[in-house]
């Protein structure tokens, strides 16, 4: 009822109100997929690899983009969940985890690209993300056949993962480092062009930062934009970053260097600035060293850099936009042979037309026409300007086309909604999406009249949601529990266990501790950060807020935002303040 509610609301409100509401930046699902077999100790000796999954964390919003890693050699060694990164605290928890991250022998890439998908499939997805899969390996399989396994088995399960994520619309972006010439390109290649994701193969670990940022970039439609390249010579050298208009959400100035670097950062007004600053993000490693402009002041910064002597210092720029291209309502929704349609679209930042020209200057806008009944695509340039974006395309034939504005930057690409239009006789087109009212144009009395009206009934409903929320609010706070917990302690030091103790949940409502199950003994206090909540069809929601790590089946299960236990699941609680486990099985 709350979901009907909150829907009627937003059908009801002002169309500007609800664009306003919507962040209109792209978020990214990224799951990070490495292989950790020992052969990595020979073709990433120096951990470039790790180096290069941190420097893509690094380079991901401030805010809104959710990561996860995953690390496999034929089974999965470690692996955590898509963590939603809310401040630099949620990066550098990544970052230990990865650091951390050890290896082992033997190599199943279907282990590595089907478990990729079941962490974004558990994760779930929120509006305005767009997931993706980095995979990364360094040869072809190495199956521990003593273990029963075998190619075939293997290529079974690669194939089913790899389907499941076409359809769910996951690309896969493979890696290959090639350090020894064993690479099995054609498999790589054949997950990434089935997934709509790309290929990279590299032979040095060394290129792995060059080829994150340019993935990166990819899937979020921005272009690496390569800078002027230094040798050190031990004093600062000067290097210009231009940032070209005010539509830059972040600049991620990446500085590619084997030995540490000294920066400094001068903006265009010529003050020195402060690094790190609420305004400027800082990070480095021993591969990289990342500076992120938060919302850049227009024009010429002029960033310095110190190296050590002779030392190769490779730096790129990637911007990313609040951009989006809209396509105007089209005239008509019915056409025949020989018409001409009109086309209009313009740029939009922030839910409002751009009209900064510096945002137009060498932009490239194109008509991308599809005919369906004969898969042909065409491009046709239009004119663009801070006024907008027109052209004309021509029916030629009594066919079904697909049609899509695309715009072309020196660091961004950006495409609309794709409009179907029909020329054929009693066929019906799709109108592209009304843009939002400017604001500035006149409304009939009609129209002042609606709007009163539909404010009114807006809050009515608003009013009722909040109510409805509350009480499901209570009502989840007073839920009660079914089944029975069984607890078992191990003294890891001895290896002796404790008789299992079962207890009933039925007396809890809303909300239980583990430390409450473990008559609240004073050695067990930090499970007081281990809670369990009802969940679904008899289900328990477990939340782990502790410094403890839980397993299930040999593997991390990462319960800070929840999981679910279901009838006979058993996981594994390593305490942190004695050396002692504790295994639960939760039973209906």
């Amino acid at each position: 009822m709350m979901a009907t509610a909150m829907l009627m609301l937003l059908l009801v409100l002002p169309f500007q109100t609800l664009a306003a509401t919507i962040g209109s930046d792209t978020k990214i699902d990224a799951v990070l997929s490495v292989d950790v077999s020992t052969s990595m100790n020979e073709s990433d000796v120096n951990k470039v690899s790790f180096e290069a999954m941190k420097m893509f964390i690094d380079m991901a919003s401030v805010q809104g983009d959710k990561i996860g890693v995953v690390a496999y050699t034929d089974q999965i060694l470690r692996e955590k969940a898509l963590l939603t990164i809310s401040n630099a605290a949620d990066k550098q928890s990544l970052k230990t985890f990865i650091d951390q991250l050890t290896r082992g022998p033997y190599t199943d890439v279907a282990v590595g690209v089907g478990e990729a998908v079941k962490v974004l499939e558990s994760g779930g997805s929120a509006p305005g993300h767009v997931p993706l899969i980095v995979l990364l390996t360094d040869g072809n399989n190495s199956l521990n056949t003593g273990a029963g396994k075998n190619q075939a088995q293997s290529d079974q399960l690669l194939e089913q993962a790899v389907k499941k994520a076409k359809d769910k619309g996951i690309p896969v972006y493979t890696i290959g480092l090639n350090a020894d010439g064993n690479l099995n390109k054609d498999a790589l290649e054949r997950i990434s062009t089935d997934t709509g994701g790309k290929l990279f193969i590299t032979s040095t670990a060394d290129n792995l930062p060059q080829i994150l940022s340019e993935i990166y970039a990819s899937h979020l439609k921005l272009k690496v934009v390569p800078l002027t390249g230094i040798t050190a010579n031990g004093q600062f050298q000067d290097v210009t970053v231009n940032i070209p208009n005010a539509s830059v959400l972040e600049a991620n100035i990446s500085i590619m260097s084997s030995k540490p670097v000294e920066v400094k950062l001068v903006n265009p007004a010529g003050q020195a600035q402060t690094i790190p600053s609420d305004k400027i993000v800082y990070s480095a490693s021993s591969a990289y060293t990342l500076i992120k402009l938060l919302n850049p002041e227009q024009g010429d910064w002029k960033l310095q850099i110190k190296g050590v002597s002779k030392e190769k210092i490779d730096i790129n720029l990637i911007y990313n936009y609040d951009v989006q291209v809209l396509m105007e309502v089209l005239s008509s929704n019915s056409y025949k042979p020989g018409d001409t349609v009109p086309i209009k679209a313009y740029l939009e930042s922030n839910g409002a037309k751009v009209t900064d020209a510096d945002l137009f200057k060498n932009l490239k806008a194109a008509l991308v026409v599809t005919d369906l009944d004969t898969k042909k695509t065409v491009e046709t340039p239009l004119a663009s300007s801070a006024q907008g974006i027109e052209g004309t395309m021509k029916l030629a034939e009594a066919h079904d086309y697909e049609v899509k504005v695309k715009v072309e930057a020196a660091s961004f690409v950006r495409e609309s909604q794709p409009v179907t239009i029909s020329a054929k006789k009693g066929g019906a087109s799709t109108p592209a999406p009304a843009p939002a009212a400017s604001g500035n144009e006149s409304t009939e009395g009609s129209h002042t009249l609606l709007k009163p009206i539909a404010w009114i009934v807006g809050l009515l409903l608003l009013l009722a949601a909040v109510g409805l929320y509350l009480f499901s609010r209570w009502k989840q706070a007073n839920k009660g529990f079914f089944g029975q917990m069984v607890i078992e302690v191990k003294d890891e030091d001895t290896g002796e266990r404790t008789s299992p103790q079962y207890r009933k949940l039925n007396a809890f409502r809303g909300k239980f501790e583990l430390h409450q199950l473990l008559q609240l003994a004073p050695e067990f206090a930090e499970t007081k950060q281990i809670l369990f909540k009802p969940g679904p069809g008899d289900t328990v929601i477990m939340f782990n807020q502790s410094g403890c790590v839980i397993e299930k089946g040999g593997r991390l299960f990462d319960a800070a935002q929840g999981k679910e236990l279901r009838n006979n699941d058993r996981i594994k609680i390593l305490l942190q303040n004695v050396n002692k486990s504790i295994t639960v099985e939760y039973l209906k």
